[in-house]
C-alpha cells in the first residue's frame, strides 16, 4: 500500500514539472526578449598600444634592474 502511495506522489510531481516546463518553454518563443547564454557576449576589451617612448622607458628600466641584480650577485 505504501509503495502505491509513493508512486502516486511521484506521478503527481512529474505532472507538475511537465506543466511548469511547458509554461517556461512557451514563454521563450522566437520573439522572446530573453537571451540564452550563447547570445550573451562579454564586451570585448580594448587593446592597449604602447608608444615607442613607453617601450624605451620599459627597456631602460629592465636594463637597470638587470644591472642591479648582476651587481648584487657579484658580491
Amino acid at each position: 500500500m505504501a509503495l502505491a502511495r509513493i508512486l502516486s506522489d511521484i506521478d503527481e510531481e512529474i505532472a507538475r514539472l511537465k506543466q511548469a516546463r511547458a509554461l517556461l518553454t512557451a514563454s521563450e518563443g522566437p520573439d522572446s526578449s530573453r537571451q540564452s547564454q550563447d547570445e550573451i557576449k562579454k564586451p570585448s576589451r580594448k587593446k592597449h598600444k604602447i608608444t615607442p617612448e613607453g617601450r624605451k622607458r620599459i627597456r631602460e628600466a629592465v636594463k637597470r634592474r638587470w644591472a642591479t641584480q648582476k651587481k648584487a650577485a657579484g658580491k
